[in-house]
């Protein structure tokens, strides 16, 4: 028997925007999940911007989401050191999303003998900053990662992202990071708990089958895999697991909330 969905998780980039640009049927869902008063989130694996800034970015693309229903892996990440040591210290390598989510969990930053290098996503990597990580973590930090993403896009095409940089690091250093976002199931796990959600009720709608929907399945939720976004139809089968369903658009969902 298939529960009800109660709750819901949902990709960012590939579901509901696209390089700036609502995709058919994002703002539509957003609202219903609104107006139904569902519990839910928005996630994604950029660790750059604040939830406040990515609110104004989707407003701008005509999605009305508030700041409290998006989960970034910078949450993610802060949240999980919190729980490993509070009140701990890191030499964080990233931008406003992730210095701000660590400094409002009561995290000291600093490059002074620090519990955890921190690594996210960044648009300019400093070779400086990336030379004083790995000596910090050959002394002894913990290296922890926001996600494992190898590239992001740019108007010009890919960028080296978080995994990119962390393989360099861990050549290095010969140190694995710990990777806190998608598809580690940890960051679905904390999003259930941000929203006080069950696995079993909870539903959670990707474009990517190696992120969203693995992670979806390992954390025992529906997975919707969409197909606005980086997986294809004819991709789907050459994985080793599938989602829940497969739908166009996250305009296929509406009805469904």
């Amino acid at each position: 028997m298939t529960r009800e969905i109660r709750s819901w998780l949902s990709d960012m980039d590939g579901v509901l925007v696209h390089e700036g640009t609502a995709l058919p049927g994002a703002a539509e869902f957003v609202r219903a999940l609104r107006d139904k008063e569902r519990p839910f989130l928005v996630l994604t694996n950029n660790s750059i911007f604040t939830p406040r800034d990515l609110r104004a970015r989707l407003a701008a693309s005509g999605i009305d989401l508030p700041e409290d229903a998006i989960w970034t892996s910078a949450l993610a990440t802060a949240q999980f050191l919190v729980d490993q040591m509070p009140h701990g210290s890191a030499y964080v390598i990233g931008e406003a999303g992730l210095t701000t989510a660590l400094y409002e969990a009561g995290y000291t930053l600093t490059a002074a003998q620090p519990d955890f290098v921190v690594l996210g996503e960044t648009r300019t990597y400093s070779f400086e900053a990336i030379t004083q990580a790995i000596r910090l973590i050959q002394g002894g930090a913990r290296f922890i990662a926001t996600n494992p993403d190898v590239t992001g896009p740019s108007a010009d095409g890919d960028l080296p992202a978080t995994g990119a940089v962390a393989a360099m690091i861990r050549a290095a250093t010969g140190r694995n990071p710990y990777f806190v976002g998608k598809p580690n199931p940890m960051m679905i796990r904390s999003a259930l708990n941000r929203i006080d959600a069950h696995s079993e009720t909870t539903a959670m709608v990707g474009d990517r089958m190696d992120t969203d929907v693995v992670a979806g399945i390992e954390a025992g939720l529906r997975t919707f895999l969409v197909l606005t976004g980086s997986t294809r139809l004819e991709d789907v089968e050459r994985f080793p697991f599938r989602p829940s369903e497969v739908l166009p658009s996250v305009a296929d969902l509406v009805e469904r909330v």
